[in-house]
């Protein structure tokens, strides 16, 4: 399948958002703000204000998320809101490494800026697929945006590591504080690289035109939206399918390392089962976007459900790393291609003249897709005593999504959108 350069261009962006989530959410970056914290503050505090910056960032943006996606809706908006957010990730992930490292109340507001902004930036950039792809490339696309994001992190990852293990064992001199700074900057200038190609090749195709008091009749047309809901029954069930099943991704994605941990595994061997992981995950995204243009993306999302189904019955009977090396290729063979068929068979449902406002609500259900989870395996772990019975009881999540995705209609998911193929056809 050929791509056109708008695609490309909106296909390299996922480099930044997977780098990004790689270093500054689940690898570097906590390392780093536990020696951080070590200045001001017990280290037994550590994990628990790191957890709250983490919040309070994705939390603000989930909540501006409906308003500003609908205001993207105008004509011209979208991409103005999508460089402000991108600027901002981009300009705040560098100023991490200009942080005092006997500061980490510092820290941790420059953490949120640069979180908000990424996060921000994303609303708009999984709205562009929209855009730039016809329905009938939707699914191949937006999974090929994922294949290249795990690909671009495997590289970015392995140079930072890198890093921060050679000054670890003092093969160049400098500090492993001062080796997690050049690692902070590296990113946000990677992070930049990949941005440009979006922001000079992708354009807003559908809105509405714009109209005076912007805010005023942005906010009415979202009260509209939840006043008549009623008609868009489609796109809620999906949604609430959504947030159930990713909330279970989600969980079995951040309860990885402590899940190992309490196995036994130790921290190195952790990250590179996580870089292992990457390597499975690149081309069996690609493999469920092939896929589904044959079986359609809603039965790949079931076929997504049901391996990490298989993943929670079997962690319960994990012992030794070797079973958890099993786990993680299981992981690696669906983690991207559930995320990104969701991503794309939510574009084919949405209304296109709305589409800003709709991925706004998608990005609600994303963010917040992170509570039920973690809340069952502490409860469950904690009544048990086992970690293993806490990964099963995500078992649910998975069960209720799959029943919830039962009930959306296809109508329309897998049609041609003839505007979209002329327009993909005219770059």
């Amino acid at each position: 399948m050929k791509f056109s350069k708008t695609e490309k261009s909106w296909i390299f962006y996922d480099c930044t958002i997977s780098t990004y989530s790689m270093i500054i959410i689940t690898a570097i970056l906590p390392i780093y703000f536990r020696m951080v914290f070590k200045n001001g503050g017990s280290e037994a505090s550590a994990t628990a204000y790191w957890g709250y910056s983490n919040s309070i960032g994705r939390f603000l943006i989930a909540l501006l998320a409906p308003i500003l996606g609908t205001i993207a809706d105008y004509m011209g908006y979208k991409m103005k809101f999508f460089k402000v957010f991108c600027i901002m990730g981009i300009a705040f992930t560098g100023l991490i490494a200009a942080v005092p490292d006997t500061s980490w109340v510092l820290l941790v507001i420059v953490f949120i800026f640069s979180t908000i902004g990424n996060a921000g930036s994303n609303i708009f950039y999984d709205a562009f697929l929209v855009d730039v792809a016809p329905k009938s490339k939707m699914d191949m696309i937006s999974s090929i945006a994922y294949a290249a994001g795990y690909l671009g992190n495997i590289l970015a990852f392995f140079i930072c590591m890198s890093i921060v293990i050679a000054a670890q064992l003092k093969i160049i001199p400098i500090s492993i504080t001062l080796a997690c700074k050049i690692v902070f900057v590296i990113t946000a200038i990677w992070c930049l690289i990949f941005s440009l190609p979006i922001i000079k090749n992708v354009k807003q195709v559908y809105g509405i035109e714009k109209e005076p008091k912007v805010l005023k009749n942005s906010i009415k047309r979202l009260g509209h939206t939840l006043k008549n809901i009623k008609e868009h029954k489609n796109l809620v069930l999906f949604l609430v399918a959504y947030f159930f099943f990713i909330d279970g991704v989600n969980t079995i994605i951040t309860m990885a390392t402590s899940f190992g941990a309490d196995l036994g595994i130790n921290s190195s061997m952790l990250l590179v089962v996580l870089l292992f992981t990457q390597f499975v995950a690149f081309p069996c995204a690609i493999l469920f976007g092939k896929l589904s243009s044959k079986f359609k993306g809603k039965k790949m999302l079931y076929v997504g459900i049901i391996i990490y189904s298989i993943i929670c019955i079997y962690a319960n009977f994990i012992h030794n790393i070797v079973g958890f090396f099993i786990l993680a290729m299981l992981v690696g063979t669906s983690q991207g291609g559930i995320q990104a068929l969701s991503r794309s068979y939510f574009g084919k449902l949405v209304p296109k003249e709305k589409n800003n406002e709709f991925f706004g609500f998608f990005n609600i259900f994303g963010r917040f897709a992170t509570i039920l989870g973690p809340l069952l395996v502490g409860v469950i772990t904690q009544i048990t005593g086992k970690s293993t019975n806490g990964v099963f009881s995500i078992l649910i999540l998975f069960i209720i999504g799959g029943i919830m995705l039962t009930k959306v209609k296809d109508d329309g998911c897998d049609s041609e959108n003839i505007v979209g193929d002329s327009v993909a056809a005219a770059e």
